[in-house]
């Protein structure tokens, strides 16, 4: 399925375009819900006809004229998702992959096939993407920096600078069109998994390359993995190239959930964006905690820092589900040191904020008093500082 295919018309909401793109064939076809493809493979009684179409995908990486050759080359549900998100982000185009880890292993193979190994980057990062560009295990070579110091970190062999844009874990943000003026011709990558295109869309501000873990907001529902990358076709046609020769591809029938999961994305991210707030703001006021931290952007992500133990607090949520992961309908809470940046050397964790006592929370859809009932009794076995600087203990109440 070409994504130029299903190009709207006029220009449409987000809301709108949540909702119908991708799908505007279905009346066409004479169904309402996208259909569920999941072949592995397509007859074909032209051989050379075959050759010819994929010999065409060999040379650009662009999506075959009719039905694909192989599940490994493309698959008309997943196509619908990267249509959808493409559009959403303000995309020419997006390839799907099995994982988030997966998109950002196939963007830094791209680059690596074309001589340019070495990667600008500013930390904090996901733990997992943090891992993968320190350990050189793609054969890439990293220099972490500030945004300020991106200029001059980039070399003649730099292929990609990359940020996160409400960083995990500590919601730190970076000006996107400040860092795309220091990366000069560099291509910039900006991780939007947190922000998602309904609070931003980094292309606008001058990224050439926007990640996505679609596990998290995308899909929204905690029971689908995978990850996608928008950019414009020629770079697209060479992630395809990859997840053909390389087997990262996203499984139809999470292709499938994830486009249903944009469809109620911008109501999903705005609702438990002001849950989100209204906890930050609670959590900041409250003696038990140290510091709160929340994107000017908004969001429904909330990370804080305890006075004593955080694993306390992650054994005392009741409602919350202490679990790793982010952006579901539900409500989870975990210890970034231990989980999701324990990957990350303590030093190098620590130098990015991410301390023990630091709590990342990914609010969903509950209602905002029944979280904060279960985390003010989770917190009630925390120490309190007072306003001359000693540490109280408060004693556990019921609430």
């Amino acid at each position: 399925m070409d994504n130029a295919a299903f190009a709207a018309p006029v220009p449409r909401a987000l809301a709108t375009e949540a909702v119908h793109a991708g799908r505007e064939d279905l009346a066409e076809l004479g169904v309402h819900a996208p259909p569920l493809d999941l072949s592995t493979t397509y007859p074909s009684y032209d051989a050379a006809a075959e050759a010819e179409r994929i010999d065409a995908f060999a040379l650009t990486g662009g999506r075959p004229e009719g039905p694909p050759v192989y599940g490994r080359l493309d698959n008309p549900t997943t196509a619908r998702f990267e249509t959808a998100l493409a559009r959403l982000e303000g995309a020419e185009a997006a390839v799907a992959f099995a994982s988030g880890m997966a998109a950002l292993t196939a963007v830094l193979l791209v680059r690596a096939s074309m001589g340019l190994r070495h990667v600008v980057a500013v930390r904090p990062l996901y733990g997992c993407s943090d891992h993968l560009l320190e350990t050189g295990l793609l054969g890439t070579e990293v220099t972490w920096t500030d945004p300020a110091g991106i200029a001059d970190a980039i070399r003649p062999d730099t292929g990609l600078v990359m940020v996160e844009t409400p960083a995990n874990p500590t919601l730190a943000e970076v000006d996107i069109e400040a860092v795309r003026h220091a990366c000069g011709s560099v291509p910039l990558l900006v991780d939007n998994t947190f922000a998602t295109p309904v609070l931003q869309r980094p292309i606008r501000h001058g990224a050439r390359i926007v990640l996505h873990s679609a596990t998290k907001y995308l899909g929204g529902h905690g029971d689908v993995m995978g990850g996608v990358v928008a950019c414009d076709e020629e770079f697209a046609g060479r992630l395809r190239q990859v997840r053909f020769a390389t087997g990262g591809v996203l499984h139809p029938m999470a292709g499938y959930l994830l486009l249903r999961g944009l469809s109620t994305l911008p109501v999903r991210v705005r609702a438990a964006s002001a849950s989100a707030a209204d906890l930050a703001c609670r959590l900041a006021a409250d003696p038990r905690i140290a510091r709160v931290h929340y994107p000017r952007i908004g969001g429904a992500m909330v990370s804080f820092e305890v006075y004593g133990d955080a694993h306390r607090v992650i054994a005392g949520v009741r409602l919350i589900t202490p679990a790793v992961s982010l952006g579901s309908v539900d409500s989870l809470i975990q210890h970034p040191a231990s989980i999701s940046h324990r990957i990350v050397a303590e030093g190098d964790r620590r130098s990015a904020g991410v301390s023990d006592r630091l709590l990342r929370l990914s609010v969903g859809l509950e209602d905002v008093e029944d979280l904060w009932r279960d985390l003010a009794e989770a917190l009630s076995a925390q120490p309190v500082r007072t306003r001359t600087g000693a540490v109280r203990q408060i004693r556990p109440v019921g609430l």
